[in-house]
């Protein structure tokens, strides 16, 4: 087989468009579920939120960058491992999150907030962290993958349609609600069936590099869920935050993670099999757990615990 990092996977440009559309109705219906009070609640209350963002852009990111220089994988891997950790979470996370028991209001809040923190936070982080790694450096001058090139591509797929999706809660709140009912389901299984399309022509790729990849994407989700559960841990939340945060973390949107893969690296090889099998991994390793804290018997709650 050629060298990963000289391999490219293929969608066509209507497929991208399509993504890109699938995506921005996916934040949308996640976004009709959305409120300002959500917002004002999250600034009386901070600290979960600021301790899951945290966990979320600043030590995720570092811990990547860790593993990346600990393990050496090829550039175009070490800089997938750095995008998957430069988006934010995946809002499959609010279902394992409520599945598991756990605090599915900051599961949802913090989709949001993430949501609005990638427009920024996404480009920046993966400009820094890969332009620190001399391999993955490369690869970014090569593409001329900008901060604002990045920015506006986000601002487009995420940040449009929470506006639009909180507008339509605001002015017709019975609307929006019979909507999200089903407009989330219905908007992932869209999102899912094309990803599995684009994919599908590529799939000799991502058969025969899969091997390359796999354990280190274990490797990696493990790092973001035990690094999520430990720092809410350390830093007092309830064993219900703990949980909601370590999901939070481990789920990321490799959605997303695949758009830009496909917009601004051409297919690169080693990036588009790191997204794609954490997309498929990620949802594995996130319900295993949420079944299984669900399964435990209830902590008994300090009073003091956020």
């Amino acid at each position: 087989m050629p060298d990963i990092d000289a391999v490219r996977l293929h969608v066509s440009a209507q497929s991208l468009l399509l993504l890109n559309v699938s995506l921005g109705v996916i934040m949308f219906g996640v976004a009709l579920n959305l409120t300002i009070e959500d917002f004002r609640r999250l600034a009386r209350q901070p600290q979960p939120a600021l301790v899951g963002v945290g966990s979320q852009f600043l030590l995720l990111p570092a811990l990547t960058f860790a593993l990346v220089w600990l393990l050496q994988p090829r550039p175009s891997i070490a800089l997938g491992m750095i995008l998957v950790a430069a988006c934010p979470g995946g809002n499959i996370s609010n279902f394992m999150s409520l599945n598991a028991d756990g605090n599915a209001a900051l599961s949802v809040t913090l989709t949001a907030v993430a949501t609005v923190g990638a427009i920024v936070l996404t480009p920046l982080n993966l400009s820094f962290w890969g332009g620190l790694y001399p391999p993955a450096a490369s690869l970014l001058t090569s593409v001329d993958v900008s901060f604002w090139r990045v920015f506006k591509t986000v601002t487009l797929i995420l940040g449009v349609p929470l506006v639009l999706g909180m507008t339509v809660r605001r002015l017709a709140p019975e609307r929006a609600q019979r909507l999200s009912h089903w407009m989330q389901g219905l908007s992932i299984l869209l999102f899912v069936g094309i990803v599995l399309a684009a994919l599908r022509a590529n799939s000799d790729h991502l058969v025969g590099y899969i091997g390359v990849v796999f354990d280190l994407v274990l490797i990696h989700n493990a790092v973001a869920l035990g690094a999520g559960y430990q720092l809410a841990y350390w830093a007092g939340l309830s064993t219900e935050n703990q949980q909601t945060l370590a999901l939070e973390t481990g789920i990321q949107n490799s959605g997303l993670g695949l758009i830009l893969v496909f917009a601004f690296f051409d297919g690169l090889g080693g990036m588009a099999v790191v997204a794609a099998w954490w997309g498929v991994w990620h949802i594995v390793s996130g319900l295993g757990l949420s079944f299984y804290w669900r399964s435990q018997p209830a902590p008994l709650l300090s009073p003091q615990q956020p």
